[in-house]
């Protein structure tokens, strides 16, 4: 959902193509993952020449629109074409009314990848492996990023800014004054880590799930994260795209792990009723305080707008953060959630290529890193555009990973991933429906 992905050296556009050249495409690819598509007519420069201006829909616009724009002031300079980009807040439903109605702009940036298999399944959205050089741009993104835009064993979009989930946050002066470790290489070692801080006399953890109507996504996070690492992207995979049931014993078993941490005696501060009742904005509030009421919060990057003015201005020197860790025993790798916008090519000419080129590579988004709130989702971007070390922090944590998946309940029915699931969170929480119950109610709703 795009409120919880919400909250900053550019090459000429000679360059840029260079970046992500026009080469063969891919045949037969296995639709599971791996490959980029193929089957169809390769696209070459000339095929059809563009007027020089190129239309753009997203979602955001304010100072996320300014250094979006101000990212492509170069590229436009050096290639000639005139970028015209239109925010729409209701982009979800814009899209597939334009799109529908057979007025698409020429690329659309989607936020989650459902309405992009929507008009992908109508035939509207040409695969990226008809303009795109696939097998160099998978080379530099984060692996896996890929797979989130694969429908039916071709990839519709490609990733230009992403959002990283799987973070740990703690208050930097307290915890090392603490002596408490910053590399945990495993949930298990984290756990340790916990019952220091609890020792000391701190509860270790701050939780808040309370978004109004939304009220629960911070909670399907948490099964999204645990499932990644106890049973591996296959498992999550199969799980997301519902070939195996919702209530599936893997599920079940991940809500009990989550259930020992969030509802363990003293490991939360407030206990459930707080978690529920504590709006997802306010959780790392109690980190800052003088002295810390909690040492940790698991949230994604977006947090950091949250934290208090003082702590934002001196965030070097007051907010440490490390990768959730991995789970012992379960898959062998640094896995992570997260989410990004996914460019799609509605309008296939030289000009639109030329821009999908440029937006899809590691060359684009200096002025928006420098400008804060945007991570490039390629391994090979220059970290040192980022304009803090934080945020740097981040960036390479996300860029070593061996394996990136998007928020699972994006990739879900919207009944379900913006439905059943939010809801059946609350009701495991307060302990009115166990685990197996809440799996087994949000199978019998999956829309068939």
């Amino acid at each position: 959902m795009d409120r919880r992905l919400t909250r900053r050296a550019v090459m000429s556009g000679a360059a840029a193509t260079a970046a992500i050249g026009m080469t063969g495409c891919l045949q037969n690819p296995d639709p599971g993952g791996g490959g980029g598509g193929g089957g169809g007519q390769k696209y070459s420069a000339g095929d059809s020449p563009g007027d020089g201006s190129v239309s753009i829909l997203g979602a955001y616009g304010g100072q996320e629109q300014e250094a979006f724009m101000a990212s492509l002031e170069d590229f436009e300079a050096d290639s000639g074409i005139t970028i015209n980009y239109t925010p729409d807040k209701d982009f979800a439903n814009t899209i597939q009314q334009r799109a529908g109605a057979g007025d698409p702009p020429d690329i659309a940036l989607f936020p989650q990848p459902g309405g992009m298999f929507d008009l992908a399944a109508k035939g509207l959205i040409t695969p990226i492996d008809v303009y795109l050089d696939y097998d160099e741009l998978a080379s530099t993104l984060i692996p896996g990023f890929l797979d989130s835009a694969r429908y039916e064993g071709r990839v519709y979009g490609a990733p230009m800014r992403m959002a990283c989930k799987s973070l740990i946050w703690y208050p930097k002066k307290a915890y090392e004054k603490g002596g408490y470790s910053t590399e945990p290489a495993t949930m298990q070692e984290l756990t340790e880590i916990a019952d220091q801080i609890k020792a000391d006399g701190i509860t270790p953890w701050s939780d808040g799930w309370d978004d109004g109507q939304a009220t629960g996504w911070v909670g399907t996070d948490w099964i999204e994260e645990l499932m990644l690492r106890v049973h591996g992207p296959v498992v999550y995979d199969d799980w997301t795209k519902h070939r195996i049931p919702f209530n599936a014993k893997e599920v079940v078993e991940v809500f009990d792990i989550a259930g020992d941490l969030l509802k363990g005696e003293g490991n939360v501060l407030g206990g459930t009723d707080s978690i529920l009742n504590t709006p997802f904005s306010e959780a790392p509030l109690a980190l800052f305080e003088d002295p810390p009421k909690a040492m940790l919060v698991r949230q994604g990057n977006f947090v950091t707008g949250f934290f208090p003015e003082d702590v934002q201005a001196n965030m070097d020197e007051e907010v440490g953060v490390y990768a959730m860790p991995t789970w012992e025993g379960g898959f062998d790798g640094q896995p992570i959630l997260g989410g990004g916008d996914l460019a799609a090519l509605f309008t296939l000419n030289d000009d639109t290529v030329k821009v999908m080129e440029f937006l899809t590579s590691d060359a684009f988004g200096g002025e928006w890193a420098e400008a804060g709130g945007w991570l490039s989702p390629h391994r090979t971007f220059d970290l040192s555009q980022y304009s803090d070390s934080i945020t740097r922090q981040v960036a390479e944590i996300a860029s070593n990973a061996q394996v990136f998946r998007y928020d699972g309940s994006d990739l879900m029915p919207t009944a379900v991933g913006g439905g059943s699931f939010w809801t059946g969170m609350v009701q495991w929480l307060q302990g009115t429906k166990t685990a197996q119950e809440v799996c087994d109610d949000i199978e019998a709703g999956w829309p068939k």
